[in-house]
């Protein structure tokens, strides 16, 4: 039954992953036929997000106490719809609008499905668990923007809504038919603790910065990577293996590194890849040519290979020990959606003040403060089982070590 729900939430969310991903880089041009400019494209891109982190947390607390099928099913339903209605915009406000609401829908899919997973998975395989699912949504992102090119190339960019329409309904009907709810199941319960106490927490905070700037440094790679590989003269073919590189490679190495974060400390794998991260950005303005790009490239997506299972499967245990697996993954969730909608903006001005190549240091230095913050809360408890937590739940945490 366990291995059953997992074959097909992770059907569903690559669905979902490949339905977002075949807008996402055409969305701009979508909205500039709608006449958006400026603050208008700001408030398209930033809507999306900013609905995600607010609903989340919320969301996924409630689905602690009434479940998770039924959050799931709803939200890909309205995925379907609402994929339907970008076909019928007609200026900005009303697509703003539409990106809220597919914010909010989302956040009844992805962050649930996750809870869903964690709840399922083997005690002391959490990151082999949490790791092949992240598959799903990086292959989804990644396989995404060439599908949706493609689609606009053959058919128009209508197509393209009506493919996302497609994929989300398979995934609706998908989980409808065969998706157990999970009071059928045999779980790990624990009384919840009240969301606030969960914050409280030193490790979830640790968490939460480490998945925002994670988000703002993936967002970047997306957005500005390009333009400093252009700067280097190199061919729209050449740019997008450079994205796509990165996305694949970080999908690929997720169940490997997530076998990996099953018997090594968790904190430190999570250190290691944030730290090559930050200086991989902090010196990309510094590569010459394809070949330099390309190492970076990879670098970071090999540093999301070994932090994400790890940080993942942390968070899994968090949930189980504090009865509140949505809880958790809405938060962690969330703190993502804080990184999309922050990094570009900051970017931005970054870019506009102090020229492209101050964006990629900048970036690296706050990516490397932000590890020290992450090393600073975590420390406590990086070679140490125990760490706070409210006092009805004072067990060791012995995933921490060995």
């Amino acid at each position: 039954m366990r291995k059953r729900v997992f074959n097909i939430l992770f059907i569903a969310t690559f669905a979902v992953m490949l339905g977002l991903g075949i807008i996402g880089p055409l969305l701009p041009i979508y909205a500039t036929k709608l006449g958006a400019t400026g603050i208008w494209l700001g408030m398209i891109f930033s809507g999306f997000s900013l609905s995600r982190f607010i609903f989340m947390p919320i969301i996924g607390k409630i689905s602690d106490r009434k479940g998770r099928k039924s959050f799931i099913t709803v939200g890909l339903f309205s995925f379907t719809v609402i994929s339907i209605l970008y076909v019928f915009a007609n200026n900005a406000p009303t697509l703003v609008l539409i990106r809220m609401l597919h914010g909010f829908f989302s956040a009844m899919v992805i962050p649930i499905a996750m809870a869903y997973v964690g709840e399922t998975a083997e005690e002391g395989h959490e990151g082999r668990a949490m790791g092949t699912f992240n598959i799903a949504m990086f292959l989804g992102m990644g396989s995404g923007p060439l599908l949706g090119g493609i689609l606009n190339d053959l058919f128009g960019l209508n197509s393209v809504f009506f493919a996302m329409a497609a994929l989300t309904s398979i995934a609706f009907l998908i989980t409808f038919f065969f998706l157990p709810h999970s009071k059928h199941l045999e779980i790990r319960k624990t009384d919840p603790v009240p969301m606030h106490q969960i914050i409280k927490s030193d490790i979830m905070k640790a968490l939460m910065i480490f998945r925002a700037i994670n988000a703002l440094s993936r967002g970047m790679i997306m957005s500005f990577f390009p333009l400093i590989a252009s700067h280097n003269s190199l061919s729209t073919t050449q740019i997008g293996i450079l994205i796509s590189a990165n996305v694949f490679l970080t999908a690929v190495l997720q169940r490997a590194f997530g076998h990996l974060a099953d018997h090594h400390n968790k904190i430190v794998l999570i250190l290691i890849g944030s730290v090559i991260t930050a200086i991989a950005l902090g010196i990309i303005p510094l590569a010459h040519g394809f070949a330099g790009l390309f190492v970076l490239g990879i670098s970071i997506g090999l540093a999301g290979a070994i932090s994400m299972p790890a940080a993942t499967a942390v968070n899994v245990i968090i949930g189980q020990r504090m009865g509140g697996m949505g809880a958790v993954m809405g938060l962690f969730n969330s703190a993502m959606s804080i990184g999309m909608i922050v990094g570009p903006l900051l970017s931005g001005i970054f870019m506009q003040f102090w020229g492209l190549n101050w964006v990629f240091y900048i970036a690296g230095g706050i990516s490397l403060v932000a590890s020290f913050v992450f090393l600073l809360l975590v420390r406590k408890t990086m070679f140490e089982p125990d760490f706070a937590l409210p006092a009805k739940h004072e067990e060791e945490y012995d995933f921490i070590v060995e």
